[in-house]
């Protein structure tokens, strides 16, 4: 998987929106990712992360939700938002990431972030991470999240 096909938007920078090209390429990196898993995890295995989304888990986790046609929140040059999304960042430890909702001022990210992070933890429950939802300062939810640990 290339670095250009593997970089995935984790909501934290600019962003312009899909594009045929984007899509074709995120396709092909999820595609990619699944075959890894397929192939380290032994016996065709791709509903655990393998080793190399642990070590990058705020990309694998921002590939996964992109791939399932979620969002990701966007900032100008300037540092404001500009659209509502999610946003994946690494978690208050390590080896976990964070999921939030934000959006631009006044757009109404905080009254569909429940919504939104639920589904959001969906898609990667079903990919083998462990999510759980949470308040945080100012009563904002956020996901935290880590991989499903293998038996």
């Amino acid at each position: 998987m290339s670095e250009t096909a593997s970089a995935s938007a984790s909501g934290a920078g600019g962003g312009a929106g899909p594009t045929a090209a984007r899509a074709a390429e995120l396709r092909t990196a999820y595609e990619g990712m699944l075959q890894i898993r397929r192939l380290v995890n032994g016996t065709g295995d791709a509903s655990v992360p393998a080793p190399w989304e642990l070590r990058r888990m705020s990309r694998a986790v921002a590939l996964a939700l992109e791939a399932a046609g979620i969002a990701a929140s966007a900032v100008d040059e300037r540092g404001r938002r500009t659209r509502t999304g999610y946003r994946v960042a690494a978690g208050a430890e390590a080896g976990r990431v964070e999921v939030t909702w934000p959006g631009p001022a006044g757009g109404g990210a905080a009254e569909e972030e429940q919504e939104r992070l639920t589904a959001c933890s969906a898609v990667l429950e079903a990919l083998g991470w462990v999510c759980l939802l949470y308040r945080g300062p100012r009563r904002r939810r956020f996901l935290e999240v880590e991989p499903q640990r293998r038996t």
